[in-house]
């Protein structure tokens, strides 16, 4: 079997998809045969854990000061090559396509009449789940993005539908690191680097390790500035706190490590917004929609138990029913991996 995968590389939420799916490939099917395509971010970023991928620019949208810019986003996307990607992209070598939400693949397929099965975290909003934001526009625009025949959607909760639970990309050493009583791990990348140290300088009692696209490694006091790498993986492990947006991957990684969050959404988008209203009503997070020391102090020495959601191993479970011809309905998939979930808080 050969596959054609496409991720979507706005955010990393998607690279951390599908490095945990390449690596379930790689121990349960090294037979099966996957070309990864990645658009959506600059190649020179790369695709996570995956070495060798093919390319294409894709469709992706601008950010800056905990928002989306619209009028900056129309006019970075070059919807000419994307087109043209579409029509150009050649599909026969494969024997199938999924898509972690990628355009170009899915577009390409569509034009041409062949399924893709969809799988990622986008696709449970077919359902209704708790959504905020979403308008008929932003609904279209959500299921045309990047179409397909079947989709897999993922989610922290099941909200009595056919979603799987998340995929984890977390590779956890045998004996845990004991957790550091007051550090803080905090990724708002859509935010300002120097508002949000300015913020965190209001508490000197924590140590908070800020991970950042504009950071370069800088240690002052306790504000451990850090740029973007796999390091924030094991810089994870023993946080006690976390301060993210609602992003969904990095807060399904919290949750199964049973991490305290907060979380505030980028404004202007819909996925972010839907997922801080999933977790203020699941009692996940706490959720602000903009950060002041008022509100970042309250959280911090509110002293609650973090929840924890012990997941089982989704990439595994989806790389057999993919080699196996996706012979199981999403709804028998999804009674077996919430009968394995384990709420442990």
């Amino acid at each position: 079997m050969h596959i054609l995968y496409g991720v979507q590389g706005t955010g990393n939420g998607h690279i951390s998809r599908a490095s945990a799916m390449h690596a379930a490939f790689k121990r349960h099917y090294p037979d099966i045969k996957v070309t990864w395509l990645l658009s959506g971010r600059e190649q020179r970023k790369g695709c996570g854990a995956i070495d060798h991928f093919l390319w294409r620019e894709g469709i992706t949208f601008v950010t800056g000061e905990g928002r989306v810019k619209m009028l900056p986003t129309l006019m970075k996307n070059n919807i000419f090559r994307f087109f043209r990607d579409v029509r150009e992209l050649d599909l026969r070598p494969y024997d199938l396509v999924i898509s972690d939400f990628e355009p170009v693949i899915s577009h390409a397929a569509r034009k041409r009449g062949i399924p893709v099965t969809g799988i990622g975290h986008q696709y449970a909003f077919d359902y209704a789940i708790p959504k905020e934001g979403n308008n008929p526009v932003v609904d279209t625009i959500m299921k045309n993005f990047a179409p397909v025949q079947t989709g897999i959607g993922l989610h922290w909760h099941h909200f009595n539908f056919p979603i799987l639970p998340p995929i984890i990309d977390l590779v956890l050493p045998e004996t845990m690191p004991r957790v550091q009583a007051r550090k803080v791990i905090v990724y708002l990348p859509f935010d300002n680097l120097a508002t949000v140290t300015r913020l965190l300088q209001h508490f000197p009692e924590f140590d908070f390790f800020i991970y950042h696209p504009d950071a370069t490694k800088a240690d002052t006091g306790n504000l451990h500035q850090r740029p973007i790498s796999r390091d924030f993986k094991q810089d994870l492990l023993d946080a006690e706190l976390v301060i993210t947006n609602s992003g969904f991957e990095l807060i399904s990684e919290c949750l199964h490590l049973g991490k305290r969050i907060l979380c505030k959404p980028l404004l202007g988008q819909m996925e972010q917004l839907s997922n801080a209203a999933a977790l203020k009503q699941l009692g996940y997070a706490c959720v602000l929609k903009q950060l002041d020391v008022a509100g970042v102090g309250a959280w911090l020495n509110d002293g609650a138990k973090p929840v924890q959601i012990i997941y089982p191993d989704v990439p595994a479970e989806l790389v057999r029913w993919i080699a196996e011809g996706q012979k199981e309905t999403c709804a028998e998939l999804a009674k077996k991996l919430w009968s394995a979930t384990t709420p442990t808080v």
